[in-house]
Formats: C-alpha cells, structure tokens, sequence
C-alpha cells in the first residue's frame, strides 16, 4: 500500500468558522427552502396568517437543522491509494485502487468519494458509498490513461456529506496525494552489431590488463577460491592482511545517446510530434543498450545528463539494470525543449573521452550544427544518427523531398564524416531504421572491432 495516499480527513471546521461553514455547504434545495420559509414567514406577518408562519418556519428550519447536524457529525475515516502500477508507458492504462476504512465506533451514513486527477488522464472518478458499519472497509477502482509524457499529481482525496434529505453537503479532504508518471514508450529493437571499441560485456567480452609490471599491480582483498600464485606478498606485508594480484578485469561496452532538445529544431506538439518520436526512440535505445549489458549515458544538447549518472553512465545486472533504466525513465518522462541553440555543449562533453557506440537523435540541423555533429564521431567506436526529415514531419506524410534539399545535404556531411546516417520520415518505424542502420555500416566498410547492440 502507499504510504503517502493514506490519513484522515481534515475537519472543515479546523479551516473555517463552524456557522459559516455549516451554511456554505447549503445545496441548491436547501437554499431554496431556506428562502422560500423566509418569504413565507414576511409574508405571514404582513398578511397576518398565522398557519403560514408555521410553514414558513418549517421550510426555513429544516435546512438548517440538517446542516447543524451534518456539521456535528463527527466520522474518523481513513484512506489508502495505490497505484497498479506507478510507472506506465503513454498510450497504456494504470488503475487506481481506493480504500476507505471506517475507524470509528459509529457507522457512517452516505458518502461521495471523489479523487482529483488532471485532466489529460480522464474525467474526475466519483464513487457513492453506503454505510459503512463500525470498522467497515469499502474498496473502489478507476483507470486512468495519457497520450503524453509526464508526471501526474493524483489527489487529495475528498469526501462529501451528505444529509438523507439532500439540504447541505460538507466536503472534507485528505492531505496526501500520489504522482503518476508516465514514460515514453519503447519499441523492441533487434539484435544488431555495430562497429564500437570493445564487446559486449556478456558474449566474447574483452578484458583489460590491470598491470603492466611488479610495480602496477592493483592488489585487492583475498577471496575464498583465489588462487594462492596470485597472492602479492609485497601488498600483504604492507595492509597486514593477505592480498591478491587484480590481474584482469571485465571491461564493459559503453553507448552514449545523445537526444537533441533544441526548441527550434522540432516542428510541431503532441503525441505524434517529431519531438515525441525522438524521445521514445532514445527511450527504446537506452533500454535495449542496458539490457545487452552495455553501460550507458545520456547527454542532451546543453550538455547534461541523468541525475545520479556515473562517469561512464549506467551499468549493472539484474535489479540495478532495472532500476537505472527506471531513472532514466523518469528523466525522459519530463524532458521538454530546452533554450539552447546549438549543440556545442554536448560536443564538449563527448570530446573528454567515453568513447564507445554513440546514437543520437537529432531535429533539423543548419550547417553549423552538422558541422559540430560531425566532429562528434571522432571519438567515438561508431556513430549513428537518426535526423529527423522537417518536410515530412511538418507537412502530409505523402510529401517526397527533392534528392538536393538542405536536408539530404545534411545527411551526407554526416555521412563523410564516418557517421552512419538515417533519414527519419513521418511515421517511420524505429526497429527497421536500426537494422537499416546495420545493413548500410555493415556494407560501408569492414569492421574492425565489433559491439554487440
């Protein structure tokens, strides 16, 4: 259960004075028998009509006596939200579960559950709930479901009151919301090979030398199971404690995605923008790196990456892949246009080192910024680009461009420079663009080194 759904609710009478309050939560009906017992009673003493002074008094008390009790009535609910589950792609549906415990010794009588969701994931759920006997415990369920990325408040949750006769309605709220977060979707890539540095950290991985002589061993802890020869007396004489030769260690592939967030280089918003398409694809890559036991990283156009990022990105097995592939998730969720204009940032960064397999996703590009890209691929073991096609994202997808447009030139500066580079078309699928992307390295020239993608 989640913590941060459950508590009581706040009493209104904490907020407000209890008179004002009471007549603040008159219904329509009860305002309109309170005015018409009023009326009626002006009226009696103006015509003298004793019987409808005792009408008057009627229709002008009963709403306020059903305020005056609603108002005393004291309930001790509590409630319990949780979300099934907590992290869902766009496009697809979570379910929200509700439960209301009835912690007094009283029953309670009619209740109105109603939960405060925006509005990009569905109406406002409201529930009516019976009575609810002493300990009782009433569950309910809602979906909710958004096209668009992003981090969504759930709650508070709110109760109302209600009298049996329908004259005043009290509305009191819980504290504590929850917070939906809906990630870009990721498409299942194919297993491909691209020309990178080092191999996969699983099939034919490489090791580095962690000594180049007597004085450069990298002595570490003896473990039960080492072998003896490897002991380093040196190193054990000077810790007191028996060390061991850290003769070779596993040396893991890296991949850098690089996703342009420049404001000017998209055309277009919404679910089926070019800006969409491009995270969720450095979403799919992200994943599908991870999971192939790659390490890691990704750098925006101002030069900035995840929080919590190591040197050379993320890396782990089993459940810290898993949660490193949630954080970037979660940084994706939110990512939007930044103010940048170039990508000089991230050509600084990537010029420090990791290099390793580099993807970027690019918006249009102008010929300062193709050419700063293409200096990116120096340092990197292959470079592969999918550049988005402005005509046809901004355009009907049925529009071809001219073979010598701006964007076609683009794309073969990129290309000279050792970059494998894709055009990305309105609607195109990101799988076939990432074999494409194999078949046309594979055919440009023999590899000298491979990474398992």
């Amino acid at each position: 259960m989640s913590p941060g759904g459950a508590g009581p609710a706040d009493d209104d009478r904490e907020e407000t004075g209890g008179v004002r309050t009471a007549l603040a939560g008159l219904t329509t009906r009860g305002r309109s028998f309170l005015a018409a017992g009023i009326a009626a009673v002006i009226c009696a003493f103006v015509l003298g009509q004793s019987d409808l002074l005792r009408v008057g008094l009627l229709l002008a008390v009963l709403p306020l006596i059903c305020a005056g009790v609603l108002y005393r009535t004291r309930y001790q609910v509590a409630a319990d939200r949780r979300l099934a589950p907590a992290r869902v792609p766009a496009g697809s549906e979570a379910r929200v579960h509700l439960r209301m415990d009835n912690v007094s010794r009283l029953p309670t009588g009619l209740l109105m559950l109603q939960d405060r969701v925006p509005y990009v994931l569905g109406p406002r759920p409201r529930f009516v709930l019976d009575r609810v006997e002493a300990g009782g415990r009433r569950e309910v369920s809602y979906r909710v479901r958004s096209d668009l990325r992003g981090r969504y408040p759930l709650g508070p949750l709110q109760l109302r009151l209600t009298d049996p006769f329908g004259m005043c309605e009290l509305t009191r709220s819980f504290s504590t919301y929850d917070t939906l977060t809906v990630i870009p979707r990721v498409e299942p890539l194919t297993p491909v090979r691209f020309g990178g540095e080092a191999q996969g950290y699983g099939d034919g991985r490489q090791r580095a030398l962690a000594f180049a002589g007597e004085d450069d061993v990298i002595p570490r802890g003896y473990r039960y199971g080492d072998d003896l020869r490897r002991v380093h007396w040196r190193s054990t004489a000077r810790y007191g404690e028996l060390m061991v030769r850290r003769e070779e260690q596993p040396r893991r592939s890296r991949c850098t995605v690089l996703l342009d967030t420049r404001g000017g280089a998209h055309e277009g918003a919404g679910p089926g923008s070019a800006f969409e398409w491009a995270v969720s694809g450095a979403a799919s890559v992200l994943v599908h790196m991870l999971e192939r036991g790659f390490s890691v990283r990704l750098l925006t156009d101002s030069g900035s990456a995840v929080p919590g990022e190591g040197g050379d990105g993320f890396a782990g097995t089993g459940q810290e892949t898993a949660d490193a592939a949630g954080l970037m998730m979660d940084t994706l969720a939110v990512i939007d246009y930044s103010d940048g204009t170039g990508l000089s940032r991230a050509y600084d960064v990537l010029r420090g080192g990791h290099e390793g397999l580099l993807v970027a996703f690019l918006g249009d590009l102008d010929e300062e910024q193709a050419t700063t890209v293409a200096k990116m691929s120096r340092r990197s073991g292959g470079a592969v680009a999918f550049v988005l096609d402005p005509d046809t994202w901004t355009r009907e997808p049925t529009d071809v461009p001219r073979p010598g447009d701006r964007h076609a030139q683009r794309l073969r500066l990129l290309r000279e420079a050792g970059w494998t580079a894709l055009s990305v078309p309105h609607g195109a699928s990101l799988d076939e663009l990432w074999r494409q992307a194999d078949r046309e390295r594979s055919a440009a020239a023999p590899l000298s080194g491979e990474a398992l993608g």
